[in-house]
């Protein structure tokens, strides 16, 4: 029980800002790590909900309001998934062989892929925040938790680019069917409850996951022989836009055929 509480602390110690009293980061400990990363979904966006909901009470534009919902993700995880989107779009940018690529992801510094990926990224999100409905704020907030748990659920399936880091040490060793396990039964009720909210919307939500899931998958093994955290990062990022602007898509076609 010890382990799994220390496994519960280092998880939202490692991927967010929130608090957590301090325990040993050893290697036992660290093995059901990934078993609780949504829930650190489950803390954004439970906070994005309420701002979004209660937010728009406040004395300030709508575009304010946007913004804030956009950046609580960032705010929370202090930046650690967004690192990894940059770094990984320094190495796809760069064009070299997968040796090359794999030491560009461990480059401190940002290259100009990274600043162009960071513009476009956070432009294209507040465009489709903009554009989204109320109704469709609950669907994007399951999505930190969905997004979460298809990438604990890749790095307990998925193969590993290298032997070393932190995505290969969740990934090995007796917890790894655990991890995939977990994860993919908390991926499996999100989208349950997504399509009990809105069958539409929730459909078009699973859509985009999947589609993302797939891509990741194959160009993590092309490009980089396979999945690193950098790369889990990059992927929950893209998850996170694809889910937000599927409901975009799905709302318009509501307007437009229902």
């Amino acid at each position: 029980m010890k382990q799994i509480w220390n496994s519960f602390l280092i998880s939202f110690s490692m991927y967010s800002k929130i608090p957590m009293p301090k325990c040993d980061w050893s290697k036992e400990n660290m093995c059901y790590v990934m078993c609780f990363f949504p829930l650190v979904g489950v803390a954004i966006g439970g906070i994005s909900y309420l701002w979004g909901y209660y937010g728009s009470l406040l004395p300030i534009g709508d575009s304010l309001h946007r913004i804030v919902i956009l950046l609580i993700p960032v705010i929370v995880t202090g930046g650690i998934h967004l690192d990894g989107l940059l770094d990984t779009a320094d190495a796809l940018g760069s064009h070299q062989e997968k040796e090359r690529k794999l030491e560009i992801l461990k480059d401190s510094h940002a290259g100009a892929f990274a600043i162009i990926t960071a513009v476009i990224y956070f432009l294209l999100y507040y465009g489709i925040y903009m554009e989204l409905s109320i109704s469709s704020l609950p669907i994007v907030c399951l999505g930190f938790v969905t997004s979460r748990a298809l990438s604990g659920f890749a790095i307990g399936t998925f193969p590993m680019a290298k032997g070393t880091g932190l995505a290969a040490i969740f990934s090995d060793g007796a917890g790894r069917f655990t991890v995939r396990l977990t994860n993919g039964i908390i991926a499996c009720l999100t989208g349950i409850l997504m399509c009990c909210i809105n069958p539409v919307l929730g459909g078009f939500a699973i859509a985009g996951t999947a589609l993302t899931l797939a891509y990741y998958y194959h160009m993590s093994k092309q490009q980089f022989g396979g999945i690193t955290g950098d790369l889990a990062g990059y992927f929950l990022m893209l998850c996170e836009l694809a889910i937000a602007g599927s409901m975009v898509i799905g709302e318009i076609i509501i307007r437009s055929y229902l």
